[in-house]
């Protein structure tokens, strides 16, 4: 969000300022346990931000108290007295400090269709955030997933580029409000762009061998969404794309970013991407080297070098290697942030309302709404859900049934304090009656066999049984700190099949014949075919946070779940990549048509059950014949054929018939959310806008082209023409 109003607050500060402040705020210091050598940083060496990660002690009280000595140390013990911008993680909440509220990751946040809910969310993590003195977040995640086997699959929307845009837009409105100076707003920045999550093998940080058309049509929409929505940052990935790692690439961060896309705010690098350079990529030879190529490509603020960048910095002006000029417009970027934020005026916090606020139960009841609206119902055979909560006796087994952390997933607090929030075995307990005997049984580890013939004789004698499998948490590469860096086991990128030990411990409970289901708490969508096939109740829960209690609630009933899967889900590793807006190509050998459907996933993209049955009918459009820059409106009718109340978004979609480029088979042009009661009909009007229908060119203008354009909307399909106008 970047404004006007602080201009010559800006410019005034920086014709007093000297060579070495103005570095100060193109450089931040990496998390300390050590607060002294934090002050030192900011005091000794004018380092201008601070990434708010470990301190001595993680709760709300003492991370405020370290906000505000560094305040304190940049404020009262500088020249010009110019504040610090304290920046976190915080994807899906506040999530590293204990006892915040922590949403489920964004990959569950897609599965809702809603993004106002998203903005609900963002919201109330910044001001969580806001509260312990944090201005900023790394977040939200605007790469579009396109390899289930990526480890930060659960941090993105999921694969449609449209999905993608609508909700990373949302969160950046939600983080920042209508004003950044509003105590309870903070900058959102947009990451990782222009597209980190198709490296090839599906590897964290790998090369990105895809085309430019493939970029600038799936890849680029959300980190243009979120340039729209006013974001205050961007943040490049750690990959190379055409050779060039974009943490170096003066075409990406400053062609494409800023004179192509139009974006105006501050370019954060990765933490130590710029690094990278040298110590990965080979494209430099050194520190230095790699520091003066990353900042001449664009890069405005490098958040991890400290001291050491600082310097390296200077040097580069003093030798003439790089301009003052170009460090005062990186400086002036970060700055006006600042004066934006309001920090100028008073950039201290109250420690006693931090801890109020982190937690609280109006944050924790918010989270609980998100967290419902995340939960995807597989498969329910035979009605098996909802259960009731008057059964005789439930066992709750499977090795994440009880274990707040794998809730949580990445980015979350899992050292002392513990962190705060109710788990799947804390929600079922709960839910049930009085009378109603709850057995835990774990059964299994993550990897480790466990008791299973306890959890399989316990099964024998319920009445019913929830077997809650997946991944722990874990973050890049699947780097967790509850199990250590074990890459030769589960999760990992070769495998998204379930390891033996669930799978065995799901297999003991479903042949004692009680009825099961099967509760995925995972980041990743994973290759289940076993226990879609043999299991007639499957739920996935995503990673939902603080709030696991949610998943009770679609369990027993007290709400109807109405989430739809962001992702497709494949049958194996061997099907991955696979997407429902794949381009159609010609199919041969025997194939009877050209075009061979190539897309037949475990579970579609879109796919999601509910307590009710919904039918469509009549879908129309507004008109059968447009111009390239008009609207149609797709209006679909839409009856609650079930006994009780429900939620349906109507996913529309779109196919250019015949074009000058190859263009997907279908793509998502928009969504409506329906409420209904049993019986009721409404009709979900959807609004299409013929640009977005269009070819991407070389240049990454959409051009409309004349001709057939077919409408999709669940079985129903219609179509409407665009006319060629001339101008």
């Amino acid at each position: 969000m970047v404004t006007r109003r602080f201009d010559h607050q800006v410019e005034e500060l920086l014709e007093r300022m000297t060579l070495e402040e103005k570095v100060g705020q193109m450089v931040g210091t990496p998390p300390h346990e050590d607060v002294a050598e934090m002050e030192s940083e900011i005091r000794d060496h004018h380092v201008g931000s601070v990434h708010f990660g470990g301190t001595p002690h993680n709760t709300p009280e003492a991370k405020a108290e370290v906000a505000n000595a560094a305040q304190r140390v940049a404020v009262e013990e500088s020249r010009l007295g110019v504040p610090v911008f304290l920046r976190a993680m915080a994807e899906h909440g506040h999530a590293a400090v204990a006892g915040s509220t922590v949403f489920p990751q964004q990959l569950g946040m897609a599965a809702t269709r809603n993004p106002d809910l998203a903005r609900e969310a963002a919201s109330v993590a910044a001001t969580e955030m806001r509260a312990t003195g944090v201005q900023s977040t790394s977040s939200p995640i605007g790469d579009v997933a396109r390899d289930q086997r990526w480890g930060r699959i659960a941090e993105t929307f999921g694969e449609s580029p449209y999905l993608s845009a609508r909700m990373t837009a949302a969160m950046v409105e939600g983080y920042q409000g209508d004003d950044p100076s509003d105590p309870e707003s903070v900058l959102a920045v947009t990451k990782h762009f222009p597209m980190y999550s198709e490296g090839v093998r599906g590897e964290d940080t790998a090369p990105n061998e895809v085309s430019t058309y493939t970029m600038r049509r799936v890849h680029v929409p959300p980190y243009q969404a979120g340039i729209d929505a006013g974001t205050g940052g961007v943040m490049p990935c750690y990959n190379s794309i055409n050779g060039e790692p974009v943490h170096g690439s003066k075409r990406i961060l400053t062609g494409l970013l800023r004179e192509e896309l139009g974006f105006e705010g501050f370019v954060l690098a990765d933490y130590r991407g710029a690094e990278d350079l040298h110590r990965a990529h080979d494209t430099t030879a050194d520190l230095e080297q790699s520091i003066w190529q990353s900042v001449s490509a664009g890069m405005d603020l490098l958040p991890s070098g400290g001291s050491t960048y600082t310097d390296a910095i200077v040097n580069l002006v003093e030798s003439g290697e790089l301009s003052e000029r170009r460090v005062e417009e990186s400086a002036r970027r970060v700055l006006r942030a600042k004066f934006e934020l309001g920090l100028f005026d008073d950039p201290y916090v109250d420690v006693d309302e931090a801890t109020r606020t982190l937690g609280s139960d109006d944050h924790r009841e918010i989270a609980r709404r998100v967290a419902r609206e995340t939960m995807t119902l597989l498969k329910n055979d035979d009605d098996v859900l909802p259960l009731s909560p008057d059964l005789g006796e439930v066992l709750v087994t499977g090795p994440n049934a009880d274990d707040i952390a794998h809730q949580h997933g990445g980015w979350g607090n899992v050292r002392d304090p513990d962190p705060m929030g109710d788990t799947v075995l804390d929600g079922i307990e709960a839910a049930v009656g009085d009378d109603t005997t709850v057995t835990h049984e774990p059964g299994s580890g993550i990897n480790e066999a466990g008791d299973v013939d306890a959890a399989a004789d316990a099964a024998a004698d319920a009445d019913a049984a929830v077997v809650v499998l997946g991944e722990p948490d874990y973050v890049h590469e699947f780097s967790r700190s509850t199990l250590g860096d074990t890459a030769d086991e589960f999760p990992k990128r070769t495998q998204l099949t379930l390891p033996d030990a669930q799978l065995d411990l799901a297999k003991a409970v479903h042949e004692t014949g009680t009825p099961t289901v099967v509760v995925f708490v995972t980041g990743r969508v994973l290759a289940t075919p076993w226990v879609a096939e043999h299991v007639p109740g499957v739920l996935m829960a995503y990673q939902p946070g603080s709030e696991g209690g949610a998943v009770a609630d679609v369990l027993f009933g007290a709400y109807n779940p109405h989430g739809k899967l962001p992702i497709s889900v494949p049958r194996s590793e061997g099907q991955v990549p696979v997407r429902f807006n794949y381009l159609p190509h010609p199919r041969h050998h025997g194939a009877e048509e050209s075009h061979v459907d190539s897309y037949d996933p475990l579970f579609a993209y879109g796919h999601g059950l509910s307590y009710t049955e919904f039918a469509y009918d009549d879908l129309t459009l507004s008109a059968e014949t447009v111009g390239p820059g008009d609207t149609v409106d797709a209006e679909v009718t839409v009856t609650n054929a079930g006994e009780r109340a429900g939620v349906e978004t109507v996913e529309v979609f779109v196919r250019d018939v015949l074009s000058s480029r190859v263009t997907p088979v279908r793509e998502l042009a928009g969504f409506a959310r329906v409420e209904l009661d049993a019986g009721e009909t409404d009709v979900a009007t959807v609004p299409l806008a013929v640009e977005d229908a269009g070819v991407i060119g070389d240049d990454g203008d959409r051009t409309p082209e004349a001709g057939t354009h077919r409408v999709f909307a669940g079985d129903l399909s219609a179509e409407f023409d665009v006319e060629r106008r001339y101008s």
